[in-house]
């Protein structure tokens, strides 16, 4: 039952990953094309989560967190440099 419910989440979020990166190459402006790409961030650790689970391994959970922590950062910084037109003051 764990198995099936894994595999039909699993392709849940390859889905919506799929549908970000066409939201991401049609958006009409930038941040909407900035919330794709932190909404693929997103889909990309409960992907990785998932997998884990799958394979009953503890390591990729230490690779989540790393891609959390890029894409919190790189987000904060992408809006900053889009509302001050520079990162470091």
């Amino acid at each position: 039952m764990l198995d099936i419910a894994l595999w039909i989440s699993i392709a849940l979020f390859a889905a919506s990953l799929m549908l970000n990166v066409f939201r991401l190459a049609i958006g009409p402006d930038l941040p909407d094309r900035i919330l794709a790409v932190d909404t693929m961030y997103v889909n990309s650790i409960a992907l990785i989560v998932l997998f884990s689970i799958q394979l009953n391994s503890k390591a990729y959970f230490e690779a989540a967190l790393l891609i959390a922590m890029l894409g919190f950062v790189s987000t904060v910084a992408v809006c900053k440099y889009l509302l001050r037109g520079d990162i470091i003051e």
